[in-house]
């Protein structure tokens, strides 16, 4: 499993890059592995406000339909077109594959948020729980 140091992550398995004040969010590899194969992403509108925690995006896999939860307020500025052609591209690699970017309304909130070393161990607490 993929986890990379300089993102942060959210226990409902989104990443998050930040960059001043635009946030850049994505799958993480945990999330895209268990989907199994994704056939449809369902990204929001450029210009659209998201609210921290609420709904981004939906994903679909052969084995289920993921809501993506955003981690941040704000407007999307930008949505990763290539995934509405080809979604499977996720499971290519989930950290290049992002989903979208937001431009932030207010000061991101950590407390929701996990660096690269939590979100390892909620991985493998996950997977043993998971045996």
């Amino acid at each position: 499993m993929k986890i990379l140091e300089e993102l942060m992550y959210t226990k409902t398995h989104e990443w998050i890059r930040l960059d001043n004040h635009k946030a850049t969010l994505g799958l993480t590899d945990y999330a895209q592995k268990h989907l199994g194969q994704i056939v449809f992403v369902d990204l929001p509108n450029v210009g659209e406000n998201v609210d921290e925690l609420g709904q981004l995006a939906e994903v679909e896999s052969v084995k289920a339909v993921s809501e993506v939860y955003s981690p941040v307020s704000g407007k999307v500025t930008e949505i990763n077109e290539d995934l509405l052609d080809n979604p499977g591209l996720i499971n290519q690699d989930p950290y290049e594959n992002w989903l979208a970017t937001i431009e932030m309304n207010g000061p991101l909130v950590t407390s929701n948020l996990l660096n690269s070393e939590d979100y390892e161990k909620l991985c493998d607490q996950l997977e043993e729980e998971a045996k």
